[in-house]
């Protein structure tokens, strides 16, 4: 697998392929506003500085450190200076973990399944840094006869290695299994087919011939998240690369499935940290 140099370039390349990808950033980028996105995160750090913002959570960042963020978290990065941090962030489609996923082991826990009490922050001690840049290393590195496969075995040891080290911290094991659930992958595509539409949970109940409390608990319990905060952030998260594409704040409201421009500016301002005009106005100068 190819490293990336850039944010961007990782989490372009993860709605691309729909797995993963790897970014080591040695040089700085343009601190992003509070924002969400539509893969997975880890952070790690390299060389430490800095502090993260984590839907309302101070972090302070040492190295070594690893940070997990899922698509509905709103995050930054505060106390912006002049020094060079080092980092490695990966971007993971959240389909990916829970493909990988088998009934007596999670990998997407780490995303989906916080405890109470959650720390987003992890410090790995020196065995477990080493192990995980190794792991990297054999990523980024895989080549000729088998790199595929090679490339997913190793990603899917980091992330046996993660959420070990995440439940350990909390005292607790990850849950065992992520089951595929036919149905719940038949709703998100139904909602993902229709997202600039109006779409209630009644609808989809009748859609499906199922009972509202019923969608609503396989949904939770497949993805995480309700279907109502799944909504929301699908369709934030388009109206943020219409933005990106030169699209007024009027176009972007109604072409990302909002009817009300009032819930759409307190959605957005919400859960982006700043105002759809002003995430216009930051897109147009990166």
């Amino acid at each position: 697998m190819k490293e990336l140099f850039s944010c961007k370039q990782a989490m372009d390349a993860c709605s691309l392929t729909r797995t993963f990808a790897i970014a080591h950033l040695y040089k700085e980028e343009k601190a992003m506003d509070m924002h969400i996105h539509d893969c997975y995160e880890i952070y790690y750090s390299i060389s430490g500085g800095k502090q993260f913002l984590i839907d309302q959570k101070f972090y302070t960042i040492e190295p070594g450190d690893i940070f997990v963020i899922n698509q509905y978290e709103s995050h930054k990065l505060t106390q912006v200076d002049s020094m060079i941090h080092e980092r490695i962030v990966l971007s993971i489609h959240p389909e990916y973990t829970k493909k990988l996923s088998t009934k007596d082991t999670n990998l997407d826990a780490c995303f989906s399944d916080h405890p109470e009490n959650f720390s987003h922050k992890i410090s790995l001690n020196k065995e477990q840094q080493n192990k995980f840049l190794y792991l990297i290393s054999k990523i980024t590195k895989a080549e000729g006869y088998g790199r595929d496969v090679m490339e997913q075995s190793s990603f899917m040891e980091l992330m046996l290695l993660l959420n070990s080290a995440v439940f350990a911290s909390h005292d607790s094991l990850p849950k065992a299994g992520y089951v595929y659930n036919k149905q719940v992958d038949d709703i998100l595509a139904y909602i993902n087919q229709n997202i600039a539409s109006p779409i209630s949970i009644s609808g989809l109940a009748a859609q499906f011939y199922l009972s509202e409390s019923y969608i609503c608990r396989i949904f939770k319990s497949s993805t995480g998240t309700t279907i109502q905060k799944y909504i929301t952030a699908r369709r934030i998260s388009i109206a943020k690369t219409l933005l990106s594409d030169g699209l007024s704040v009027m176009e972007a409201y109604e072409k990302s499935g909002f009817t009300d421009y009032s819930n759409f500016f307190k959605a957005f301002t919400k859960a982006v940290g700043i105002s759809p005009k002003k995430y216009a106005q930051y897109s147009i100068l990166i």
